[in-house]
């Protein structure tokens, strides 16, 4: 009996899921690719700044230690 109940409620589930991805305003392809481009920007925008944070770092320790 429980198997059956957990399958209805698997299938309830599922039937749900469906229902709330129609329900989502999905981008646009342009859209989309903006924001891809954006993330990828700042993505390196934040590497460059924590390299040089790394740099200073371990410019200053290197003249500490040696």
């Amino acid at each position: 009996m429980e198997k059956k109940g957990l399958i209805i409620k698997i299938r309830t589930f599922f039937k749900e899921v469906r229902q709330e991805t129609r329900k989502v305003n999905w981008p646009t392809k342009k859209e989309a690719t903006r924001y891809t481009f954006i993330v990828i920007g700042i993505s390196v925008a934040v590497a460059v700044i924590l390299g040089g944070i790394d740099f200073v770092f371990v410019s200053i320790l290197r003249n500490l230690v040696f």
